[in-house]
């Protein structure tokens, strides 16, 4: 990670997953984990490549991501992630809207008894 760079919540960061590929996700922990320089790791959510939409994927077009194709939040693969493995950051960062949508979805992939509407 660039030492310089703070991770947000609502960017879009490429990562190290530990897959030996670098993969598009989001940042979903609060900020004051994000910045805190106690703090070794934040939340994220990965993007995929394919998907269908449901309660707990959410599809993404290139003009809202930054991303050339069409691009699957994955809620239900939220995860842990360590700073270190934060690679850089893309220009685009999820709006207050899409952000709330997407936290939505990380409480249906957590809660059988979150609301949805398709």
């Amino acid at each position: 990670m660039n030492s310089e760079a703070k991770p947000r919540r609502g960017e879009i960061w490429r990562a190290d997953l530990g897959d030996g590929k670098k993969h598009a996700v989001v940042i979903v922990s609060l900020d004051g984990r994000n910045l805190s320089e106690r703090a070794s790791s934040v939340l994220v959510v990965p993007f995929g490549s394919y998907g269908v939409e449901g309660p707990t994927v959410i599809r993404m077009q290139p003009g809202e991501t930054g991303l050339p194709e069409p691009s699957f939040l994955k809620a239900h693969f939220i995860q842990v992630l360590p700073k270190e493995r934060l690679l850089d950051r893309l220009l685009r960062s999820l709006s207050a809207r899409q952000l709330r949508a997407l936290v939505a979805c990380i409480l249906r992939a957590v809660d059988p008894d979150a609301p949805y509407e398709p």
